[in-house]
C-alpha cells in the first residue's frame, strides 16, 4: 500500500512534468547554456530552510539552506542483504507467469494511460512486501549566515544524536584546515550508537571555495557550502526495524565563542556555471539549472525542466564513468533512482534522480581515482 500510494500521489506531478514545461523551441540556441536553464527559475523554490529534517534527528541549522531534496539511497551492503529475497520473489513471479501462459490466461498488462511514459521504474524491491528503506542520507547546504556558528550548531547536533561522540563544540581548529588562520576546509566525522542503539556515522564537510584564487563555487552565492551525510553501519536488516530514526532532540544554538581564532575567507568572485564541474567530467546541460556545487566532496545539484531530462542527466553522468547499476526507491512521497558506477581507474560516480512534488532533480557525486603510491 505504501508504494501504491506514493505512485498515485506522483501521477499528477509526472503529468505536469511532461506537459507544463518549456519546449526546446522556447530556448534561444545562441544563448549561453547556463543562462538558458536559469531563465525563469526561482532557486528559492528549491530551498529548505532551518529546522528542515535531515536524518536521525539532524536538521538544517539556522544560517543555512538546503538546496534541492535530500539524497537518499540504499547502500551496497543493504542491497546485498536483500538480494536473495528479491531473487526468490522474482523466481516465484516468473513461475506464476509461466503457469498462466501455459493455461492461456496471461496476467493483464497495464494500459498506456495507467503507466505514463514519464513515470520512473517501480521500486527495485517492489516484489518484497516491505522493501528496504534507504540507509544513507545526504543534505547539501549553502551557508547564508555565520559559517562558524553554522558548523558549531551542526557539531552540537551530532553530539545530541550520538551521545558518546564527544565532539569539541568550541574549537574549529580540531576539524578545519587553515592557511594563515584562513580556513580552507573542514571535516567532522563521528561514529557511534544513537539512543535507540543504532550504529551510525555522521560526516560533515565545509568548504569556502578556492582560497588561493578567492573564487567561490558555481551557484554558491560566494558563500561556503556544506554537506551532511548520515549512514547506518550496523546489520542491514536490523537497521530496517522500527523506529525508523532516532527521536533525539537536537540543540538549535550553541553557547560561548569559538576558541580557534580561525576565520572564513571571503570570495571575490563566483565561478561560472558554464564551466566543467566534477573534475571537468560534466557541464550543466541546457535542460537543467544548477542549484549548488562543491569540490570537497565533488557534487552538483541540478533541477531539470522535465522528468525524463533529470533522469537522463543522472544516468548519463554515471555512464560517463562506468557501466551503471540502477536502484529505485519509493519512499516519503518521492521516487529516487540512483545510478552507481565505478571506472577502471577506481573512480566512482553516484547520481540520484529524485522525483518529488517540488520538481525533478539530478544530484551528482564524483570520487576521483585513489592516488597511486
Amino acid at each position: 500500500m505504501r508504494r501504491t500510494a506514493t505512485l498515485l500521489a506522483l501521477v499528477g506531478v509526472l503529468t505536469l512534468g511532461a506537459c507544463e514545461t518549456r519546449s526546446q523551441s522556447d530556448v534561444d540556441p545562441s544563448a549561453d547554456p547556463s543562462a538558458q536553464a536559469s531563465a525563469g527559475v526561482d532557486v528559492t523554490e528549491h530551498e529548505s530552510g532551518p529546522q528542515s529534517p535531515i536524518s536521525y534527528g539532524l536538521e538544517v541549522p539556522s544560517g543555512a539552506a538546503q538546496l534541492g531534496p535530500l539524497v537518499r539511497y540504499r547502500s551496497p551492503a543493504l542491497i546485498q542483504a536483500y538480494q536473495p529475497q528479491l531473487d526468490a520473489a522474482e523466481a516465484q513471479r516468473e513461475a506464476a507467469e509461466a503457469e498462466a501462459e501455459a493455461s492461456e490466461t496471461p496476467a493483464p498488462t497495464p494500459s498506456e494511460s495507467e503507466t505514463p511514459a514519464t513515470r520512473p521504474s517501480d521500486d527495485t524491491f517492489a516484489l518484497i512486501d516491505d522493501a528496504p528503506r534507504p540507509d544513507v542520507t545526504i543534505s547539501l547546504l549553502r551557508v547564508d549566515g555565520d559559517p562558524t556558528l553554522v558548523l558549531r550548531r551542526l557539531i552540537a547536533q551530532v553530539n545530541a544524536v550520538i551521545p558518546d561522540a564527544n565532539l569539541v563544540e568550541d574549537d574549529l581548529s580540531q576539524y578545519c584546515r587553515a592557511e594563515g588562520k584562513r580556513i580552507t576546509g573542514c571535516t567532522v566525522s563521528a561514529r557511534g550508537k544513537t539512543a535507540d542503539d543504532r550504529d551510525i556515522r555522521i560526516t560533515i564537510t565545509a568548504d569556502p571555495g578556492d582560497v588561493t584564487t578567492r573564487t567561490a563555487y558555481p551557484a554558491s552565492d560566494r558563500r561556503p557550502v556544506m554537506t551532511v551525510r548520515a549512514e547506518y553501519l550496523g546489520d542491514p536488516r536490523s537497521g530496517q526495524l522500527e523506529p525508523r530514526a532516532s527521536s533525539a532532540e537536537v540543540p538549535r544554538d550553541v553557547e560561548g565563542k569559538d576558541r580557534s581564532g580561525l576565520i572564513w575567507p571571503s570570495m571575490d568572485v563566483e565561478a561560472e556555471g558554464s564551466e566543467p564541474l566534477l573534475d571537468g567530467r560534466w557541464t550543466v546541460p541546457s535542460t537543467g539549472t544548477l542549484l549548488l556545487s562543491g569540490d570537497r566532496p565533488r557534487f552538483a545539484a541540478v533541477v531539470a525542466d522535465r522528468v525524463r531530462e533529470a533522469d537522463a542527466i543522472a544516468e548519463d553522468f554515471a555512464a560517463s564513468v562506468g557501466t551503471p547499476t540502477k536502484d529505485v526507491v519509493e519512499d516519503l512521497n518521492e521516487i529516487s533512482t540512483t545510478y552507481s558506477a565505478r571506472g577502471e581507474d577506481g573512480s566512482r560516480a553516484r547520481a540520484t534522480f529524485v522525483l518529488s512534488a517540488r520538481g525533478s532533480y539530478a544530484m551528482l557525486f564524483y570520487t576521483p581515482a585513489p592516488a597511486k603510491s
